[in-house]
């Protein structure tokens, strides 16, 4: 099961997972992302410590978006993940193309 929650506070769009996103799901996480950008986000927090699972087809929908986010001068950070879920990001070399820190107060110290 998977939900995903939207905010928006001081000029950062945060998008909230819990669960697990799979190829069954990953068109969700697709069209979140989608309204973060359609409503102007310039800045996206990504809130993984509700993240239990993600396979290849949600690092896919991450994927597809950095170089329009670079293209548009869109900032991705994602914080939070669980030692299991950060790994699958590091196997893949993703840790090297998207910021990920420990905890928020990490993402706004650095």
């Amino acid at each position: 099961m998977l939900t995903l929650e939207k905010l928006a506070e001081n000029g950062h769009h945060f998008l909230k997972i819990k669960g697990e996103i799979d190829a069954s799901n990953s068109v969700i996480l697709d069209e979140a992302i989608q309204e973060l950008i359609q409503d102007g986000a310039v800045s996206i927090l990504v809130d993984g410590t509700g993240l239990e699972y993600i396979s290849s087809a949600g690092l896919g929908v991450f994927m597809s978006y950095l170089e329009d986010f670079m293209d548009q001068g869109i900032s991705l950070k994602l914080y939070g993940l669980s030692p299991k879920v950060f790994e699958v990001f590091k196997i893949l070399g993703l840790d090297q193309l998207i910021p990920i820190f420990p905890d928020l107060n990490s993402v706004f110290s650095s």
